[in-house]
């Protein structure tokens, strides 16, 4: 008898799983925390700040591909455990890292969480799709999901609330405070270690072997005569080194263009842009009943330019609601472009999976550039970069239909 989501090992199986979602959506919403914390509290320049997006979206690049054979061999649940290994550890690398006052062991610590959070999503993304009916795979993926925008929404309240507000009341740098949050996640993780290695979850690997082996007969096209593919890699490099890179100097933005604002406040418009980005969710998901999804792309992307355009313009108050509204159409972009560039591979559908998360690389290196012209130009103008990413976007969706033409006369 078919396995259904109802049966309490698939159910069971799918709210652990879904916790991790929030658990590396929490960790992103940090990271932009950090980046203009440790500005302050290690006198670094904003391009010098970029390094942390390096390190952070770096390690995806490096651990995306060994993630997916490793997880082939050994299953999702062996995945996932090595994954939150990788994250419990990187977190407490804080606490040296924190003594030292060293910005290059912060980025060891960073680097090796998130190893582990490359694991995770190489890993969970798909295993919450076929915990279940195949038939509402896309709901499920869709429900984790939207825990991972309510982690990134929490993350910069968690670090407004702490970091800056230690730092400013009893002068210091504040990294007491961030050691003892990432000590706090630490704890989260070891527990949820503990109840995965104690869960008995379904192994879908041979489940998965004959569904690939009889997509084989179907698709035997190379993975690169497919342009949805090789341009949709392309453009999920460009679109996350946009998002990254917008959320990077948020903060920055803030304090620049919103008259008599702090950090902190900074912090806490960045959590208002998360919620945006988590309402652009849910609003989209109904928009593409009604309109394509390549249609909604172009359109986001469009409305997107013209935000960064006011962005640009460096005015007060209305640079940082322009930035906050970007999150909202960005919302759909990263799961969209990554649908449609896998969706004609059958049973190459993993590998190009993996080719699309580490296109998540985009992340590491846009910061750095943009720190660039920040602390030369200002911040506003640093989003010039994100600007052009959304044109990219923009060509991407125009002409998605052609490049699939051939697959559908096939």
């Amino acid at each position: 008898m078919k396995a259904k989501i109802t049966e309490p090992q698939f159910r069971i199986g799918f709210m652990l799983v879904t916790t991790l979602f929030f658990m590396w959506g929490l960790s992103y919403g940090l990271v932009d925390v950090l980046n203009k914390h440790f500005q302050e509290a290690l006198h670094i320049t904003k391009a010098q700040s970029g390094l942390i997006q390096a390190a952070y979206f770096g390690a995806y690049f490096v651990v995306a591909l060994p993630a997916g054979l490793f997880i082939n061999k050994k299953g999702y649940k062996a995945g996932i455990i090595l994954g939150l290994s990788l994250y419990a550890i990187g977190a407490l690398l804080f606490v040296p890292a924190a003594n030292a006052m060293t910005f290059g062991f912060f980025l060891l610590a960073l680097f090796v969480l998130a190893l582990g959070l490359g694991c995770l999503e190489t890993a969970a993304n798909p295993y919450s799709s076929a915990l279940g009916d195949p038939s509402t795979a896309e709901q499920r993926l869709n429900l984790s999901q939207s825990f991972n925008g309510l982690g990134q929404f929490f993350g910069p309240l968690i670090g407004g609330l702490f970091f800056f507000n230690e730092a400013s009341k009893q002068g210091d740098t504040g990294l007491g405070a961030v050691t003892y949050t990432y000590v706090g996640i630490a704890v989260i993780v070891v527990i949820l270690i503990a109840l995965f290695a104690k869960t008995k979850l379904p192994d879908l690997r041979e489940n998965e072997a004959k569904l690939d082996a009889e997509n084989a007969k179907t698709n035997s096209a190379s993975l690169w005569s497919h342009s949805e593919f090789k341009f949709g890699v392309l453009t999920q490099l460009v679109y996350v080194a946009a998002q990254v890179g917008v959320g990077a100097f948020f903060i920055n933005l803030v304090v620049e263009t919103w008259p008599e604002s702090s950090s902190q406040t900074g912090a806490y418009f960045l959590s208002i842009a998360m919620l945006a980005f988590l309402i652009g969710r849910f609003v989209s998901t109904g928009i593409m009943s009604k309109v394509s999804a390549s249609t909604l792309l172009m359109i986001y992307a469009i409305i997107n330019t013209i935000l960064c355009l006011i962005i640009l313009s460096g005015m007060q108050y209305i640079s940082v609601i322009a930035a906050i509204s970007v999150f909202f159409f960005m919302s759909i972009m990263f799961p969209t472009i990554f649908a449609m560039g896998v969706k004609n591979l059958g049973s190459k559908t993993k590998i190009g999976s993996s080719f699309m998360i580490m296109a998540i690389v985009g992340g590491a290196i846009m910061p750095f550039f943009m720190g660039k012209i920040a602390d030369h130009f200002g911040t506003h103008n640093a989003y010039i970069l994100p600007l052009v990413c959304f044109i990219v976007v923009i060509f991407y969706a125009l002409s998605y239909r052609k490049m699939t033409a051939k697959h559908i006369v096939e």
